[in-house]
């Protein structure tokens, strides 16, 4: 039973799924917060700033990830309005179910959704690597990996303080 009521959970996070016109995945902050079981949207913009802020903080550009947009919302006798709102990439999903309210189980459950769906990603991502078939195609992929990778390892160091060249051997 409390596996069937996970599964459904998980799910309501790929109900919620869209995607653009380019074939780009994203998340309605809106939806999403329903989901989240955030009653009013205005609390949970709070958890959306910490979102933008972990983005940055991270290195990357909070653009890609975060995208405000006005939303069209049909009300209860069918009129329409614009809201404004926020498209999420998965990336941006995750760092906001990690800020989300903790004390709702939903909230775990997201955290469980978006941590297995990144390591799936991961997963394809070599599988893409598997499938590249010269040696220059396979160090230019590991290059690329290794590039992002280390950039993120500098900002993790620069803030955790480390400053002179010699630290960074350290």
């Amino acid at each position: 039973m409390a596996n069937e009521l996970s599964k459904k959970a998980l799910s309501i996070f790929e109900q919620i799924r869209q995607v653009d016109e380019h074939g780009n995945e994203y998340w309605g902050a809106r939806q999403l917060a329903k989901a989240l079981e955030y009653t009013d949207f205005r609390n949970f913009l709070s958890v959306i700033e910490k979102a933008k802020e972990a983005c940055k903080n991270s290195g990357q550009e909070i653009g890609h990830h975060l995208v405000e947009f006005n939303e069209e919302i049909t009300h209860g006798k069918g009129a329409t309005q614009l809201y404004p709102s926020v498209k999420l990439s998965r990336y941006a999903c995750y760092l906001i179910v990690q800020n989300a309210d903790p004390s709702k189980e939903i909230v775990a459950t997201g955290q469980t959704y978006f941590a297995i769906q990144t390591r799936l990603q991961e997963i394809r991502q070599m599988d893409e690597y598997n499938r590249l078939t010269t040696e220059e195609e396979k160090r230019l992929f590991l290059r690329n990996e290794m590039k992002t990778h280390n950039t993120q390892l500098a900002e993790a160091a620069k803030d955790a303080g480390v400053i002179e060249p010699v630290d960074y051997a350290a």
